[in-house]
């Protein structure tokens, strides 16, 4: 028999790897978009999901786990990472049936049809106003990851942390990136179980931020992706041409120096304000524009950054909308690709969510409803 038992046991094992392999892989491709909703005017989350099936868009992280979202996703593709808010870190730190109730109510009911593909346990909490955060994140992960692998999870929905810049005491040049000598107690533990349940780092890198934070010692074209002379680090002999991939390196460069190079580096956030405060130089819509356009053409290219080359870099853009309800400077409602109606904020490629398609999916069970009250009222008059 040409097709042997031999043969029929390779095939089992290669469909074995590469279902393993995707199993590993928490995010399709190079490219996502953060879904941020602290508004009260964004299309509904079924018309979201259009949007995002229109551009692509594969991978997008939320900062809940809101129901109404979850179940629009159904069926889409779209690999999504819900959050576990920072508010719920203690009580799932201090009990292992807190953290399974969790997991029971919003991550089991809804697999597999809606891909969750990771759980985000806080954001931004180590380097954050809130040091009792900092003791209790470690114990909430491992709690979080621990009722997933009792309900035979674990190995498709990861459990990450997503971290700010604030967790770096140095980050220039990109080779004397290190981590706060404070937050070392907390962050080495952490990265030593995401370690062994093959987490990436997560980092929100803004060069947005940074730019605003120092406008007049930083090229703006060196944050924007645009032509500019870069910058030159002398211990790595390596050339940057832009900040993006500089601060991903000073990730890399910290983690190398807390005795993790092997790690990933995942960015959780980036993006550009579309507009701003006075005091909040660069925040145009020229400038978001550009950001995004060169971000998004980066990282189709797949490929690594100077420091490492091999490790192709992925990022989940901030924001998929302008969210009116952001507290904070004007820049922070003003981050989105698409304004509040599902129109483009500005062109990058992306199409907008055309008028009508914001309500047809809401609207299709009224429109039937309309078509039964239409044929009882055309019975009605026949009879008469």
């Amino acid at each position: 028999m040409a097709f042997s038992i031999l043969s029929r046991r390779s095939i089992i094992l290669l469909f074995i790897t590469f279902t393993n392999v995707l199993i590993a892989n928490a995010f399709t491709g190079t490219y996502g978009v953060n879904y941020g909703r602290i508004a009260d005017n964004i299309p509904p989350p079924e018309s979201v999901v259009t949007l995002m099936k229109a551009n692509k868009i594969k991978n997008t992280r939320i900062y809940d786990a809101d129901h109404d979202v979850l179940k629009a996703f159904k069926g889409s593709g779209i690999e999504i990472i819900i959050g576990l808010g920072n508010e719920f870190i203690k009580e799932i730190s201090a009990s292992q049936d807190r953290a399974m109730d969790w997991v029971k109510q919003n991550v089991q009911p809804f697999v597999p049809g809606t891909r969750i593909r990771g759980i985000a346990v806080g954001n931004e909490v180590l380097g954050g106003g809130d040091p009792e955060l900092w003791e209790v994140l470690l114990p909430a992960v491992k709690n979080i990851h621990n009722a997933l692998d009792l309900l035979h999870l674990a190995d498709d929905v990861e459990v990450s942390s997503p971290h700010s810049a604030g967790v770096f005491a140095s980050s220039y040049p990109p080779s004397a990136g290190a981590f706060k000598e404070t937050l070392v107690p907390y962050l080495k533990p952490l990265l030593e179980f995401f370690t062994q349940i093959k987490s990436p780092f997560y980092i929100n890198t803004y060069p947005f931020l940074a730019y605003i934070s120092d406008s007049e010692h930083i090229d703006i074209n060196y944050a924007l992706f645009k032509k500019n002379p870069g910058i030159y680090d002398e211990k790595t002999k390596l050339h940057y041409d832009n900040m993006f991939e500089a601060q991903i390196d000073a990730a890399y460069s910290a983690l190398e120096k807390a005795g993790f190079a092997k790690m990933d580096v995942i960015v959780s956030e980036t993006g550009w304000a579309s507009k701003g405060d006075a005091n909040e130089p660069g925040a145009t819509v020229d400038n978001a524009k550009t950001y995004n356009r060169n971000l998004r053409k980066r990282l189709l290219k797949k490929k690594g950054t100077p420091y490492r080359p091999k490790k192709v870099v992925k990022a989940y853009v901030f924001a998929m909308f302008n969210e009116n309800l952001k507290p904070g400077p004007t820049s922070e409602r003003n981050f989105g690709l698409f304004k509040a109606d599902g129109s483009k904020s500005y062109d990058i490629g992306f199409t907008g969510l055309k008028p009508s398609s914001a309500t047809s999916l809401l609207s299709l069970k009224g429109a039937r409803s309309i078509y039964a009250a239409c044929v009882a009222a055309v019975v009605l008059i026949i009879t008469f």
